[in-house]
């Protein structure tokens, strides 16, 4: 039998959508909505919009338009539009159990964007948050997770982060640091690249304990049931 997975870590970086907000529904109805503007198949844009800065959406599928300016359109439609934007499961009960300085977000969403769609879940805004208009390069760059990482004083290989999406997963593994997959938007084979796979945060079992240097150490796991090979 294979050893259950275990990491550790000093902090961990969380992706938004499909991991602490359950916002599927409204980030792929916004989407369509642009498709339809400009004539695009909306169900092979829906294939590459999880994960990614929807300004490197914009260039990749419709270079002939002005990036910036598609982009402002989206950003008010979805920061203005919250409806059933939740929290999502096993979200609220981990980031409660968190110090806030043993934990950050770095997203692929605008900060205008991620704001209103964790006030809509009614989680916090950490005060590390790295959003897509804040960073040069977007997922499956590193550069969102490794500034998280600085902001809050740790290595990257001191860190963990929860992800969602074959974008983020990339830029994890770029950034040196170990992660959860998550199976909210994608496949467990589509995110099978992740160090541990789970279908949501409820079925991750976090612990923590004194550290040799004074501090407070990590560790995630499965819960019985839903380790990798179960999902």
């Amino acid at each position: 039998m294979t050893a259950p997975v275990v990491l550790h870590a000093r902090a961990l970086l969380f992706d938004l959508d499909g991991v602490l907000a359950d916002s599927t529904a409204s980030v792929e109805m916004h989407w369509r909505r642009w498709a339809a503007r400009h004539a695009l198949d909306a169900d092979a844009l829906l294939r590459v919009v999880h994960g990614r800065r929807a300004v490197d959406t914009i260039r990749a599928v419709a270079p002939q338009l002005d990036a910036e300016a598609e982009l402002a359109w989206l950003v008010a439609a979805e920061a203005g539009d919250t409806a059933g934007v939740v929290a999502a499961p096993g979200a609220a009960a981990l980031l409660a159990s968190l110090p806030s300085d043993a934990w950050a977000i770095a997203t692929s969403g605008v900060r205008a964007v991620a704001v209103a769609r964790l006030r809509a879940s009614d989680l916090p805004v950490p005060p590390v948050l790295i959003a897509a208009d804040e960073i040069a390069r977007g997922k499956p760059d590193p550069e969102g997770y490794l500034a998280a990482a600085a902001r809050l004083g740790w290595p990257p290989a001191a860190c963990v982060v929860l992800e969602d999406a074959p974008a983020g997963i990339a830029a994890a593994r770029a950034a040196g640091m170990a992660c959860v997959a998550l199976t909210t938007t994608h496949s467990a084979s589509e995110v099978a690249g992740a160090d541990l796979v789970v279908p949501t945060l409820a079925a991750l079992q976090v612990t923590r304990a004194a550290h040799p240097d004074g501090g407070v150490q990590y560790t995630l796991a499965a819960k019985p049931g839903h380790a990798s090979a179960d999902v």
